[in-house]
């Protein structure tokens, strides 16, 4: 059971995926020396892990970029890959990038002194977006993207990708996610942090052990946003664990094996990057982020869950009204935050569905 209950928690889309695996894909590494972010501080190597699905063509322009969500691999997107879904490997290259702080890539875990743990510097959206963008000319020689397709984090990345690169990719989509943290997610993710902190065991980012009260304090915290109020009242929670499941047992995994293993600056690192996201922040546009979306020159589907606490549908309609070509389709969902990433059957009919018609208009 305790199996069942982490592919839930860790994967939103694993229950739907599971039915027919897709291509396999080998996580793969790209360096880049001496990487200088936004805030002006290098780091003498910064690493990007990144899988591929798929075979890119000789001509180099069937590559679709997938940029990770919060604490995942490059196995996120695979409830949207393989035949008979949006991204058919048989058609499409396939890039799936893993964010700075996963604790694969250049995280505050991995990365020796002086920027081991606390001291590794934020990196902002912008920051993973340059990365990214060196990999694929560098590492791949990518120069053009058919589509970037995103859901939370990556669909932050998703509307970066269309500010700071306007016309490098033909079409983009983001699911579950906005293009500026608004002042109630700063608060939200600042709770989740203060919970975690709270634990005398992290003595400020140095601890010697795992400050297990802590990562217990802020999975408790964290799950009590990632469903809706509804999903909870009509126990939704019972479509993906076995019967016989209580709730106590549901909500005392999410307390102990929210993400399993997983470092406690990693997962600061990752809530600062979060707590950033500003595309109005992006040279040229003084912070302004109606002009900043105002200036996206290619069809973009905008697809926010109708039920999620993490990037309300009311921001996502205020942002959508700016954007010039915008495709505006919430997701009908009780399944809150997950929705975007086709965390049950519904869910991931209706994104493949669509994100298919979409990109392959």
């Amino acid at each position: 059971m305790k199996k069942i209950l982490l592919l839930l928690l860790l994967a939103p889309g694993a229950f739907a995926q599971n039915a027919r695996r897709v291509d396999h894909s080998v996580a793969q590494e790209f360096i880049i020396k001496n990487f200088k972010n936004e805030a002006g501080i290098t780091l003498p190597e910064a690493h990007i892990i990144y899988g591929t699905y798929g075979h890119l063509n000789a001509a180099h322009d069937n590559a679709i970029l997938c940029p990770s969500h919060y604490m995942a691999d490059h196995h996120g997107y695979e409830w949207l890959i393989g035949p008979g879904r949006a991204l058919d490997t048989a058609k499409y290259f396939i890039v799936c990038t893993e964010l700075f702080g996963n604790g694969h890539s250049s995280s505050p875990s991995n990365t020796p002194e002086p920027f081991h743990g606390p001291r590794f510097p934020i990196m902002n959206i912008r920051d993973n977006v340059e990365a990214v963008h060196q990999l694929l000319l560098e590492d791949l020689k990518i120069t053009h993207l058919k589509a970037i397709i995103g859901f939370s984090m990556g669909a932050q990345q998703a509307f970066q990708w269309a500010v700071s690169y306007p016309v490098f990719a033909d079409k983009i989509v983001a699911t579950s996610g906005t293009a500026k943290t608004y002042g109630h997610g700063i608060v939200r993710l600042e709770g989740q942090i203060s919970a975690l902190t709270a634990d005398a065991t992290f003595n400020n980012g140095d601890y010697t052990a795992p400050p297990e009260k802590g990562l217990q304090a802020f999975g408790m915290v964290w799950t009590g946003w990632l469903y809706s109020q509804e999903w909870w009242r009509k126990e939704l929670w019972r479509t993906n664990t076995p019967p016989g499941t209580t709730f106590e047992q549901v909500v005392d995994n999410y307390r102990k094996h929210f993400i399993p293993g997983a470092d406690a600056n990693n997962l600061i690192l990752q809530m600062r990057t979060w707590q950033q996201n500003n595309v109005g922040n992006t040279p040229g546009f003084n912070g302004d982020v109606e002009k900043a979306l105002a200036s996206i020159k290619v069809p973009f589907m905008y697809m926010p869950s109708e039920t999620d606490l993490y990037f309300p549908i009311n921001d996502a309609k205020y942002e959508q009204a700016f954007i010039p070509h915008v495709v505006f389709k919430p997701i009908p969902s009780l399944w809150g935050h997950t929705a975007g990433a086709g965390s049950n059957p519904a869910d991931l009919k209706f994104l493949n569905e669509n994100i298919g018609s979409f990109i392959n208009q």
